[in-house]
């Protein structure tokens, strides 16, 4: 995959303005018992791909973006992806009073990166 400078560009922008949690945040929340309880669990897998996600995108904020390769761009943009998607199938009001904080929806979001009560 080649990108050009500004395709570099818009994705970055994007994934940043995508995963909205700090780096302490994201951290700490992936220590949570809550973070663990969701996502998808690949055999043989120790954690759930969305938790594996979490500490791809604390790497990645850690990378000079000079330094970033294919690979990293690739799971930039499946961020992007994952987050867009997720974003689109907030839990319905009548479902949860219309508060998401204790939600696997949110929870989920959060191991991507992005606390959806965050502004």
């Amino acid at each position: 995959m080649h990108l050009s400078p500004d395709e570099e560009r818009a994705i970055r922008r994007e994934f940043e303005r995508l995963t909205n949690m700090t780096q302490g945040e994201l951290q700490a929340w992936l220590e949570t018992p809550e973070s663990r309880k969701v996502g998808m669990v690949r055999k043989g897998e120790p954690e759930s791909v969305g938790r594996q996600s979490g500490r791809r995108i604390l790497a990645i904020r850690d990378t000079p973006a000079a330094d970033l390769t294919d690979a990293d761009y690739r799971h930039m943009r499946k961020v992007i992806g994952y987050c867009r998607r997720h974003l689109a199938q907030r839990p319905y009001a009548w479902k949860t009073g219309g508060d998401v904080t204790h939600t696997r929806w949110r929870w989920s979001l959060m191991n991507w990166g992005h606390d959806p009560l965050k502004r």
